[in-house]
C-alpha cells in the first residue's frame, strides 16, 4: 500500500512548479520577450533568440542529467537534490521581476537558470513515483500529477493574465508592472506549494546512507553514469523507448515553449495568445485523466502512440495557422493530449527501468528528451532566421513525432519488465515485485 500523505504531497508539487512551465516557459514570458527584453530586435531574430535560450538550458541539462541521477542514487538523497533546484527555479523566477526594456540577455541567463532548475527537479520528482507508488497504480497517479499541475498553473496564469489585462483593479499602474509581478508570483507559489513535499516525502531507506564529499559524490556519479551507459546493452526494450522518447519528446517540448512566441510572430495579439494558453491547461485537466482512464481499458502504449497522432497533426495544422480562432482550435488540440502523453510516457518508463537505479535511469529520461529537445528549438529557430518565418520551423517537427510512433511500434513493454527484473535478480536478489509497494 503507497502512503497517501506523501502520494498527496507528491502530486501538490506537480501543482507547485508547474506554474514555472505555464507563465514562464509557455505563455507570459515568451510574450515579454519578444515586446519588451527584445525591444531593438526583428521579430525572426526574437524568435531566434527565445529558440537559442531554450537549447543552451537543456545542453547544461543534458550534461548534468545523468550524473545528478546516479549521485541520487549513491548518496541516496533524491530529496535534498530536489529542494536544491526547487530554490534555484524559486530564485531565477523572482529575479525576472527585474528585467527590464532591452534586457534580453538578462532575460535569457534567469531563464536558462529557470529552465535548468525545473527540469533537473523534475529528474528526482519523477523517480519517486517508484518509490511511493505501486506499480499498478502509477499510470493513475502519474496522470493525477500532471492533472493537478494544469489545475495549479492554470489558476495562476488566470490570476495573472487578469491582473495583465486589468491591472488598476489590481491596484497596479500599468501591464507592464503586472507582467514582471507575475514572475514574482511564481517563485512564491513554486515555494510554498512545495512546502508539503519536503514535509511527507522522504528518500527510501532501503540501505544506509552514505556520507560522501561532494568530489567523492560526484566521482560516483561520472562512474555509475559510464557504467550505466555500457549497461543499456542488457535492457534493449529500455533502450527502444528511451530513442522514441528522444524523438518525440522534442517535438512536444519545442511545442511548449515555441508556440506563443510563433504566435506572436505572424501577429496573434497577447490576450489571444495567453488566453488560448490558459484554455489549454483547463482542457488539459480532464483530458490528462481520460487518457489514464483510457491506458487501464486498452494499455498504456496503444494510449500514448494515438496522442502522438493528435501531435502530428497539430504541427502540420500549425504551419497554415494564420488567425487567432486557428490558434485557440490548435490550444485545444494541444491541452487534449499534453497532460496524457507526459503521463503515459513516465509511467511506461518506470515499469522498465531496474528499480535499485531508478534515480539514475530517470536521469537518463530527462536525458534521452532533453538532448533531443536541444534541437527542436534551436532549428526552429534556425529555420526562422534562414527563411525570415518560422512557419517551417513548425512543420520540421513532424519529423520527430512520425520517427517517435515508428519507434515506439517496436517496443515490447512486458519483454522490457522482464529484463529489468532479471538484472535485479542478478545483482541484488531478493522479491523484486514487493520492493516496488506491488501487493502479492
Amino acid at each position: 500500500m503507497s502512503n497517501r500523505k506523501a502520494v498527496r504531497a507528491w502530486v501538490l508539487y506537480d501543482w507547485a512548479n508547474s506554474a514555472y512551465a505555464t507563465t514562464i516557459m509557455a505563455a507570459i514570458m515568451p510574450i515579454f520577450y519578444a515586446d519588451v527584453a527584445g525591444k531593438g530586435l526583428d521579430g525572426a531574430t526574437k524568435t531566434a533568440y527565445w529558440g537559442y535560450t531554450q537549447s543552451i538550458a537543456l545542453v547544461f541539462l543534458v550534461l548534468l542529467s545523468p550524473v545528478l541521477g546516479a549521485i541520487a542514487d549513491a548518496s541516496h538523497s533524491k530529496r535534498a537534490f530536489l529542494r536544491f533546484f526547487t530554490y534555484m527555479g524559486v530564485l531565477s523566477s523572482i529575479l525576472l521581476f527585474f528585467v527590464g526594456e532591452g534586457n534580453w540577455l538578462w532575460a535569457s541567463l534567469l531563464v536558462i537558470l529557470g529552465t535548468l532548475a525545473f527540469s533537473g527537479g523534475n529528474i528526482f520528482y519523477d523517480a519517486f513515483l517508484t518509490d511511493l507508488v505501486p506499480e499498478k497504480e502509477r499510470d493513475r497517479v502519474s496522470s493525477r500529477g500532471y492533472a493537478y499541475g494544469y489545475i495549479g498553473g492554470g489558476i495562476l496564469l488566470a490570476l495573472n493574465l487578469a491582473a495583465i489585462q486589468f491591472p488598476e483593479a489590481f491596484f497596479l499602474p500599468n501591464s507592464l508592472v503586472a507582467t514582471q509581478l507575475s514572475f514574482l508570483s511564481v517563485g512564491l507559489w513554486w515555494f510554498i506549494f512545495s512546502i508539503p513535499f519536503f514535509r511527507h516525502v522522504r528518500d527510501p531507506e532501503t540501505s544506509p546512507k552514505v556520507k560522501l564529499r561532494p568530489a567523492a559524490l560526484a566521482a560516483t556519479g561520472i562512474r555509475s553514469t559510464w557504467n550505466t551507459i555500457r549497461r543499456l546493452e542488457r535492457y534493449p526494450e529500455l533502450l527502444k523507448f528511451l530513442i522514441a522518447f528522444w524523438f518525440f519528446s522534442d517535438g512536444i517540448n519545442t511545442i511548449i515553449k515555441m508556440a506563443t512566441i510563433y504566435g506572436r510572430e505572424i501577429g496573434i495579439g497577447q490576450t489571444d495568445l495567453i488566453a488560448a494558453l490558459l484554455i489549454t491547461q483547463f482542457v488539459g485537466i480532464p483530458c490528462t485523466f481520460f487518457f489514464g482512464w483510457i491506458a487501464d481499458r486498452i494499455g498504456s502504449m496503444p494510449t500514448l502512440i494515438s496522442t502522438l497522432f493528435i501531435y502530428l497533426a497539430i504541427v502540420i495544422l500549425g504551419y497554415f495557422m494564420q488567425t487567432a480562432p486557428h490558434f485557440y482550435a490548435l490550444a485545444i488540440l494541444v491541452g487534449t493530449v499534453q497532460g496524457g502523453s507526459q503521463a503515459l510516457s513516465r509511467s511506461i518508463f518506470s515499469r522498465l527501468v531496474p528499480v535499485h537505479r531508478n534515480a539514475e535511469f530517470f536521469g537518463f529520461f530527462g536525458l534521452s528528451g532533453k538532448f533531443a529537445s536541444i534541437f527542436g528549438p534551436f532549428v526552429f529557430g534556425l529555420v526562422g532566421q534562414l527563411t525570415g518565418s518560422s512557419r517551417f520551423g513548425i512543420f520540421s517537427l513532424a519529423f520527430f513525432f512520425i520517427v517517435g510512433i515508428v519507434m515506439l511500434l517496436t517496443v515490447k513493454p512486458e519483454k522490457g519488465k522482464r529484463e529489468a527484473e532479471a538484472v535485479w535478480l542478478e545483482e541484488v536478489g531478493g522479491p523484486y515485485q514487493s520492493l516496488k509497494g506491488d501487493s502479492s
